[in-house]
């Protein structure tokens, strides 16, 4: 638990807190880049994005059950009751799950739109049942609810100096792109569950299909033609970063730091994969480990210029520390 995040933000009940410390270690041990980038938040706005992933990646677990020990019909009744609780949590402000607690109280506290959160778990659900998308506009559909709302969810927590309507479109296109990101460098994690997520149509143009795609996850062998296609996806990809990136100027001065750090972190995810070939079939790309380091030094420098143009904030102590200590 990180008494200082939960002190800053004015969380003082025992079992908030024990909610939000939850949602917290949920978010470094599974979103390794997005806690790295969090760690540059003011810190009494981390509480509340560790709050927002950790309820994200709840219903991500219900979902996806890597150790496949549920039925879809089981997900299904699972994924149902976080949905009930999360609808009683966000008119009583409680939950039976600490996550379901934690998202409530953030939601309340910055008044996020609550259709935002229904929407995600509709995108949730679709995955028990929906494992491939027959063209980009499918799968746009699709990421409304599982990345687009994720950004504009942020919105109110990072806070903006435009009205929030102008910075909408790109905070949704960024959640877009890190999810588009991810699509592309778990290709074969996602085959082995069953569910393809790049578009039919992007594969086929380059005689992609999914028993070739089965073949190469198989024997480990790679293929021209997947190459060219995961090149093409790429190139999708960094043109949503491209709609993305003019809304970080958009956002509070003290915040640009972390949501760029995040930005190059992510987009540097695709520069690993290419680096590798595309061979995301066999292996995970990475980032290496110096330059995350070095990407987020260089959110701490922009930390402290932003600091000494808008005035002091919540002190800064510990987050390089923290940063380094989430680099794994």
């Amino acid at each position: 638990m990180n008494h200082r995040e939960l002190d800053a933000a004015g969380i003082t009940a025992p079992a908030l807190r024990a909610a939000y410390a939850r949602c917290r270690r949920l978010n470094a041990q599974h979103g390794r880049t997005y806690f790295l980038a969090t760690r540059l938040l003011p810190v009494e706005r981390r509480c509340a994005v560790h709050a927002l992933y950790g309820f994200a990646r709840w219903a991500d677990d219900i979902v996806d059950d890597l150790d496949r020990r549920l039925l879809p019909e089981e997900r299904d009744r699972l994924l149902r009751l976080l949905e009930s609780d999360l609808a009683h949590g966000l008119r009583t402000g409680d939950g039976d799950e600490p996550v379901v607690r934690a998202v409530a109280h953030t939601a309340a506290r910055y008044a996020i739109d609550h259709g935002l959160f229904a929407d995600f778990l509709a995108s949730m659900r679709s995955d028990l049942t929906v494992t491939e998308y027959p063209t980009y506009a499918d799968l746009r559909g699709y990421m409304h609810g599982s990345a687009a709302v994720i950004g504009l969810q942020m919105l109110p927590v990072l806070g903006t100096v435009v009205p929030r309507e102008e910075a909408a479109p790109h905070a949704a296109s960024l959640g877009e792109a890190f999810q588009l990101t991810n699509f592309l460098r778990d290709v074969g994690e996602d085959l082995d569950r069953g569910r393809v997520y790049l578009p039919a149509d992007l594969l086929a143009a380059h005689a992609v299909d999914r028993p070739l795609l089965e073949w190469s996850r198989r024997t480990g062998r790679h293929d021209p033609r997947l190459r060219a296609a995961f090149a093409e996806a790429d190139a999708v990809i960094r043109a949503v970063y491209r709609e993305a990136e003019p809304g970080i100027a958009m956002l509070e001065p003290r915040v640009r730091p972390c949501i760029r750090t995040a930005f190059v972190l992510y987009r540097g995810i695709l520069d690993a994969v290419a680096a590798d070939d595309y061979r995301v079939l066999h292996r995970r790309a990475v980032v290496p480990r110096h330059r995350r380091a070095a990407t987020a030094a260089g959110g701490l420098v922009r930390i402290l210029g932003a600091r000494l143009r808008t005035g002091p904030s919540a002190p800064a102590q510990g987050a390089a520390a923290g940063a380094e200590g989430s680099l794994r």
